[in-house]
């Protein structure tokens, strides 16, 4: 396994569903050990209910969450280069990443994660997609940096 990155940037479309989820469960695993961060190529005013219903089983809390873009990162100081990984969870948001970032030496991973928005009829069938979702994403997580409180190297 590699070593465990300090800094990550999540990051997806609208900065909404994925990424959020992502920063969260980063952020509830390995706490302060990993500075974690999301973004979206664009961004909704505010957070999917979905996302946050599904991530509150997992005690993961996201009503709070702030969805900003890539361009809303870069007008606030924030420098993609100094992140240590960049995970793009949509191949909008991996093209925009190596764009941002062409100038650093920053890491870049593409993880191809279903975006759950616009599946299933009734609420059981929405909520069964984002947990899939969610879990892909807790798996993604724990196979890239360790189980939490693990030694890195």
């Amino acid at each position: 396994m590699r070593p465990r990155p300090q800094s990550v940037l999540f990051c997806c479309d609208l900065n909404s569903i994925r990424s959020p989820m992502a920063e969260g469960i980063t952020k509830k695993l390995y706490g302060r050990s990993i500075y974690v961060q999301s973004a979206g190529v664009r961004h909704r005013a505010e957070i999917d209910g979905f996302a946050v219903a599904v991530c509150a089983e997992i005690g993961v809390a996201l009503e709070r969450h702030r969805a900003r873009s890539f361009a809303e990162m870069q007008e606030w100081g924030d420098d993609l280069g100094a992140f240590d990984l960049i995970v793009a969870l949509s191949p909008a948001a991996q093209r925009q990443a190596i764009e941002l970032s062409r100038h650093s030496a920053v890491e870049i991973e593409f993880w191809p994660v279903l975006d759950p928005s616009g599946l299933g009829e009734r609420r059981e069938e929405k909520l069964a997609h984002y947990r899939a979702t969610r879990d892909q994403i807790l798996q993604r997580i724990r196979a890239r940096f360790g189980e939490p409180g693990a030694e890195q190297g």
